[in-house]
């Protein structure tokens, strides 16, 4: 496994700071230049392209890039996973993939099938199963640790995660997203406050396409079992035998901000489809976020406005379970 973690020699000609956000940029530097696999992988971000949705005061953005089908189209059933070699098994690295030890126990690799220009996946250095409880104060040190570039995030076993075998976080620019852009000008509109629990200030969506919740803090302590409190609380609105369905982005900017989007399906029913109306969209945190991935160009062309309304309808909480949820969780929570 040691020849896994780059030497400090190596990453020295890339190296512009010293924090854990620049080691990982220069680490993408490096890999695009001796790793082909994933230097080809940011090439083909060249042919991407974007559509823009304007909706009430905010927007989503469609991203057209063939070099995702693999994750989109990934099979997460059970037998599927027990079929396969683990992708994030350090022994399963492809030769060449080199990363960065966090925490002693993750390390942040090179994403080879970007969706951002510097996107990184971080899986444990054990092999075990896609569960936040065991990473949640994890992801919020790493957000930390990334914040001069980066927002982490985590797609849950049944929300987005095509190694629902193996805990793992990514990683990307933070400025990115629709979402994190738009925050701070749409609160009082869209994003309302729901009061303070301690030192956290949670703060709920409205009229948003998707409803998720939002904790503000400088307690790593407080916040991490705020959230995992919430997480606690989604169990019985959700029909998940593993953890509830949900994605999760963080992002640290003088405090964490931590949004948690409940989730009532995996993928909507046009993903299913065998007719001209299929669209092989499969959301996750980044969807969520306000970047929808399309891998199939016909699916590109022809997403439209209120495709995207009843797509984001299907996989997000309803207004009036998400109400039932905010009442269950607040009303237990000390």
């Amino acid at each position: 496994m040691s020849n896994i973690f780059i030497s400090e020699s190596e990453l020295a000609p890339y190296l512009q700071g010293d924090s854990l956000a620049d080691k990982a940029k220069a680490l993408l530097r490096q890999q695009k230049e001796s790793w082909e696999f994933l230097r080809k992988g940011y090439e083909s971000l060249s042919t991407v392209r974007v559509r823009e949705f304007r909706f009430d005061n905010f927007s989503i953005k469609v991203q057209f890039n063939p070099g995702r089908i693999k994750s989109s189209a990934a099979k997460v059933d059970e037998a599927s996973i027990k079929a396969r070699k683990c992708f994030l098994c350090m022994q399963n690295l492809p030769e060449g993939q080199r990363g960065l030890l966090f925490n002693q126990h993750y390390v942040i690799l090179g994403n080879p099938y970007p969706i951002f220009n510097e996107h990184f996946t971080v899986p444990h250095l054990e092999h075990k199963p896609q569960r936040f409880y065991s990473g949640a104060r994890d992801i919020l040190i790493l957000a930390k640790e990334l914040s001069k570039y980066y927002a982490v995030f985590y797609n849950g076993p049944r929300a987005g995660a095509s190694a629902p075998d193996h805990l793992h976080f990514q990683a990307g620019e933070k400025d990115f997203m629709p979402l994190l852009r738009e925050y701070e000008k749409l609160k009082g509109e869209k994003i309302l406050s729901l009061g303070n629990k301690g030192n956290v200030e949670i703060f709920r969506s409205v009229n948003y396409l998707r409803n998720f919740l939002c904790f503000e803090s400088n307690s790593a302590e407080e916040l991490e079992r705020l959230i995992l409190d919430s997480v606690e609380s989604l169990k019985p609105f959700t029909d998940s035998e593993q953890e509830p369905m949900m994605n999760i982005l963080v992002v640290y900017e003088d405090k964490w901000r931590v949004f948690l989007f409940p989730r009532s399906k995996h993928r909507p029913d046009y993903y299913f489809r065998e007719d001209e109306s299929k669209i092989l969209l499969s959301p996750a945190t980044v969807d969520l976020g306000g970047v929808c991935i399309t891998p199939r160009e016909e699916d590109f062309r022809k997403i439209t406005r209120e495709i995207i309304e009843d797509i984001f309808r299907q996989v997000s909480f309803s207004d009036g379970i998400f109400d039932s949820f905010l009442e269950r969780f607040l009303s237990e929570v000390k």
